[in-house]
């Protein structure tokens, strides 16, 4: 389905660290990093309301955009890097050359601007064309970032990250300094994390390394470019849709759990909406097969700073999450509890990585695969802790975050902007599906109490 809206090209140009302020660098990846290495780049969008002309903004606005950009590349210098990937066995590293960069594209839409940043239904292609494309080449680019201009309306700052490179807390920390210099540039006195590059922080004690290497290389060989594929794209009506759980939503289904299930399972706002989402996620999906014995797994991403047994800065650069994996039966979760049980099989998963974040890690790429490549499971992208909502360059609050629109067959989580408490839940759908969802979402909620 061809976009509806037409993007034209104002300014492709290449942003690097100030020159000299970072010596060439060789950085390995660490265990956490390697199983990052056959997914595609996640696709997150910022935008804002920003009412002014593309000659204004690219007059007044870009030229600060730009430097402060440079100055936080020399901070976070392996964004403007490359992933080299040597012949086999060997393992893949960063590298950083003088004069390496980040691809920046300015362009501008004649799009709605109120449509394509609303919670509502928006054509999945539409969207897209505010996604900058990664430039291929014998070594793999790892960020790519496009800010769209909405004449009189608003901009829209979209980013292409190869995961490999950074987990959401460092992306995090990458936006709040480059939005903290900018202010800076502007004559605010804003403060931003400290960056630490120095891999030796992570340890391997169990010899996971090895072990996810030869798998990555299993992968490698066995696909065409070595990425995870989706089994979204047949589909030529993709739509995306925000939905909104409040604390008011969150204590029904609580309530819900509790009165049907026990009082000690393990209830986080994270599980809850979780739980709620996968059921309705199945009602969709299967609405008239809900007897059958078939297994649906789910995944999630742990975060490890918090969960390793010894300490890593939290403004580490690079990646530092575990993965997640359940299963359970879909007559389980399709029954009239079956809120009840998706909650207490989540919220056991998470207190078991608690204890031990890295159990079950020699098996991830294989289970990530699986994951990905199967209509019966979902994963779930992103974090309601990173306050991406935060983050502002000096026009205010970002009026919508989509944490990534890609064709992957998962759900993304964020704060909400504006319902204190609140998650927002990011779906990428067929239509006919998503109109299904919707009814089942509302229908649920509605029937708790």
């Amino acid at each position: 389905m061809a976009p509806t809206t037409k993007i034209k090209l104002i300014e492709l140009s290449s942003v690097s660290p100030p020159p000299g302020s970072v010596p060439a660098t060789s950085l390995p990846l660490t265990f956490l990093d390697i199983p990052w290495l056959p997914f595609s780049p996640g696709q997150p969008l910022f935008f804002y309301h920003f009412p002014m002309s593309t000659l204004q903004f690219t007059q007044t606005v870009l030229p600060n955009l730009r430097q402060s950009l440079s100055f936080t590349l020399q901070y976070f210098f392996p964004f403007a890097g490359k992933l080299v990937l040597p012949p086999e066995p060997s393992k893949p590293f960063i590298e950083y050359t003088e004069g390496d960069s980040v691809s920046l594209t300015v362009a501008e839409s004649g799009g709605d601007f109120s449509y394509l940043s609303g919670d509502g239904q928006r054509k999945f292609e539409d969207l897209h064309s505010l996604v900058p494309k990664l430039p291929d080449g014998e070594k793999d680019t790892l960020l790519a970032i496009q800010i769209t201009v909405f004449p009189g309306c608003g901009i829209c700052i979209g980013f292409a990250l190869r995961p490999v490179v950074a987990d959401g807390r460092t992306f995090d920390n990458f936006l709040k300094m480059w939005a903290s210099l900018a202010c800076k540039n502007r004559g605010e006195d804003l403060h931003y994390p400290a960056a630490i590059i120095d891999r030796s922080v992570i340890h391997d004690p169990s010899g996971l390394e090895s072990t996810f290497l030869k798998e990555w290389w299993s992968v490698k060989n066995s696909e065409k470019k070595g990425l995870f594929h989706s089994t979204r794209s047949n589909f030529p009506d993709m739509v995306r849709s925000t939905f909104i759980l409040g604390r008011p939503e969150m204590e029904k289904i609580k309530k819900w759990i509790l009165l049907h299930g026990t009082k000690q399972m393990f209830l986080s706002p994270y599980v809850l909406t979780c739980a709620f989402v996968w059921v309705c996620w199945m009602k969709t999906h299967w609405p008239n097969n809900a007897d059958s014995e078939e297994v649906h797994f789910f995944g999630f991403i742990a975060g490890g700073i918090t969960r390793l047994n010894y300490p890593i800065p939290a403004s580490y650069v690079g990646n530092c999450v575990a993965f997640g994996r359940l299963g359970a039966i879909r007559k389980d979760l399709m029954a009239e509890n079956g809120i009840v049980y998706a909650a207490k099989v989540i919220g056991n998963t998470i207190k078991k990585l608690d204890g031990n974040v890295l159990e079950g890690a020699k098996n991830w790429i294989s289970e990530w695969k699986m994951l990905l490549e199967s209509d019966l499971h979902v994963t779930i992208t992103g974090s309601p802790k990173l306050k991406f909502y935060s983050l502002d360059f000096g026009w205010g609050r970002p009026k919508k975050i989509e944490v990534s629109i890609d064709e992957m067959r998962a759900i993304s989580l964020c704060e909400s902007r504006d319902v204190v408490g609140g998650i927002e839940i990011g779906l990428t759908l067929p239509k006919s599906k998503m109109d299904h969802f919707t009814f089942i979402f509302n229908k649920c909620l509605n029937n708790l109490f």
